[in-house]
């Protein structure tokens, strides 16, 4: 398996490459320093896998990984982050990463993981399968690649697979709302909210705000 290894942080992408050296049947293909660069090299290069971190400058892990999956589908993601929360888990399920382990997994659990999605299923650390099972239970909208409406307890189908939480961001945005204004709202980080508008710009083929006012106004999602 060849794979590519996305983190902004050198000592760890040194570690995970010297880690991965010594499983076998793993080969590195290189390494990624933001997500702009894995998904630069996911295409030139076509690793089978990318190791992927979620929060990385200028293009994060989740939006990468969106990108990777759309331009080069035969190429599979494993998300391998200190974050676990359930907005990261479920937005880079979302987003189309077959893998998620977080940066305390073992060696086997890593090669285990590679294996497991190179064979064409998904492996998630096992505290991310039990939260994302009762959220599902719970009747939350988790809104995962193939999910149903009726999984996810709606009939409403938002346009360009945008999720649940990405509508309300894209309708509040219409409404005239800040990043700041946004955050206290949703009580949710600056960051996130970057990370949603930057989603929206993405799934929309949109290039700013103005843009995507336009576009919320067009599909019905403005008051």
């Amino acid at each position: 398996m060849r794979v590519l290894v996305a983190d902004d942080q050198k000592v760890v992408r040194d570690g995970l490459c010297m880690l991965l050296s010594m499983l076998p049947g793993i080969e590195v293909s290189g390494t990624a320093i933001d997500g702009t660069d894995a998904v630069r090299q996911a295409v030139t290069a076509a690793p089978d896998v990318v190791l992927m971190d979620l929060k990385m400058p200028n293009c994060d892990g989740i939006e990468a990984t969106h990108r990777i999956v759309r331009q080069q589908p035969d190429v599979h993601v494993v998300v391998l982050t200190s974050f676990s929360d359930d907005e990261s888990v479920f937005a880079a399920l979302r987003a189309g990463a077959r893998g998620f382990l977080t940066k305390n997994a073992s060696a086997g659990e890593i090669l285990q993981a590679l294996s497991t999605v190179c064979a064409g299923e998904a492996q998630l650390d096992p505290s991310v399968q039990r939260r994302l099972v009762e959220a599902v239970a719970r009747g939350e909208h988790v809104g995962l690649p193939g999910a149903s409406p009726e999984d996810s307890g709606s009939g409403d189908m938002a346009p360009d697979g945008l999720t649940q939480r990405e509508v309300e961001i894209l309708t509040e945005i219409a409404a005239g709302l800040s990043n700041a204004e946004l955050a206290g709202k949703f009580r949710i980080s600056g960051a996130t909210v970057k990370s949603h508008i930057n989603h929206l710009l993405a799934k929309t083929r949109a290039r700013d705000r103005g843009q995507l006012v336009a576009y919320a106004f067009r599909h019905g999602l403005a008051a």
